[in-house]
């Protein structure tokens, strides 16, 4: 059990996750609680954040909330000082914070481009620069882990998503290049790409669930022929962002039950 915990336990490190509030965000936070990391939720809604803060705190975490809209330079930069503040390092950074267009492409507005561009990929990239630089500055490495998605790699054939697809694209070949980049410096960049899992975003209030003809040509595309476990997500972040995964670095990883083998 001694060398699992060296492997894998997160004891003493410090996490940073956007877009936490909610979904999947939420899941990588209590994962990255669970594996032993002090956590910085940061998000818009703080209701939300001290919810979790409390439930963190529950179980023996150790949880510091950080309000803020990561696309504004300000509060974005407050949020990686509030972290820094609060526990003295950023160790672990995970990009999660998201949203997606749902327009045909010959339909989608450039105001629509424009709000999807700059959360999933050019916040991402500010907020990695920030966090990338304190860590370079501290000269004790780092962790950074993107979520991507397997749009990234390949067509949606359930919902047209130009925008996001183009953004999630664009997030992979930044993490090869940070990975390349910042691996002088100890600091791995790694790229999770998630396949259909249900969220908040997807689920139909109606059903309690994702809309039974939506469900219904996912589940065909999966050869695993189910959604994903966001908790499936967050072993997978907890893997990338522990000494286990000290070598890896620029990799793409789909979580998604083979949806991209097929």
């Amino acid at each position: 059990m001694k060398q699992i915990e060296n492997w894998f336990g997160l004891q003493g490190k410090t996490a940073l996750i956007t877009g936490a509030s909610s979904g999947l965000g939420a899941a990588f936070a209590h994962g990255l609680a669970d594996a032993g990391a002090n956590v910085v939720p940061v998000a818009r809604r703080r209701e939300r954040l001290d919810a979790m803060r409390g439930e963190i705190e529950a179980r023996g975490g150790k949880c510091h909330p950080a309000v803020a809209d990561i696309t504004d330079g300000t509060q974005r930069e407050a949020a990686v000082q509030e972290a820094i503040g609060a526990f003295g390092s950023i160790d672990i950074l995970v990009n999660n914070a998201g949203i997606a267009d749902l327009a045909p492409p010959e339909k989608l507005t450039t105001e629509a481009w424009d709000d999807v561009v700059a959360l999933n990929l050019t916040a991402l990239f500010r907020i990695t620069q920030l966090v990338g630089r304190a860590m370079i500055e501290r000269g004790q490495g780092g962790r950074i882990v993107n979520i991507s998605s397997a749009v990234g790699q390949a067509a949606n054939t359930i919902f047209s998503t130009t925008a996001y697809a183009a953004s999630k694209a664009g997030v992979e070949g930044l993490t090869r290049q940070l990975a390349h980049d910042w691996a002088p410096h100890g600091i791995t960049v790694n790229v999770i790409a998630p396949g259909w899992f249900l969220t908040e975003m997807n689920i139909d209030p109606r059903f309690g669930d994702i809309h039974p003809k939506y469900k219904e040509k996912m589940l065909a595309r999966i050869p695993m022929n189910r959604l994903g476990d966001p908790a499936e997500l967050a072993a997978t972040v907890v893997f990338l962002a522990s000494p286990a995964a000290a070598y890896i670095t620029g990799v793409v990883l789909p979580v998604d039950g083979g949806w991209l083998a097929g």
